[in-house]
């Protein structure tokens, strides 16, 4: 096996943001809890996606994320 496959790749090598990848979790989480039959608070869970991924925007621009 070589290193490539055991490591992860170094943040420089990504294709997509740590920000996108979060967003794109979001998405999939609130299809879920919205398929789940189970009531949630839609729209506090957007709020806190959003606060989150502002955040994690503003790391990212400062190089920290």
């Amino acid at each position: 096996m070589s290193l490539d496959t055991e490591l992860a790749p170094h943040p420089a090598q990504r294709q997509t943001s740590i920000s996108e990848e979060f967003a794109a979790y979001c998405a999939a989480e609130f299809e879920r809890r919205r398929n789940s039959g189970k009531e949630f608070d839609e729209a506090a869970y957007r709020e806190a996606m959003e606060m989150a991924l502002s955040r994690l925007r503003q790391l990212e621009e400062e190089g920290l994320a």
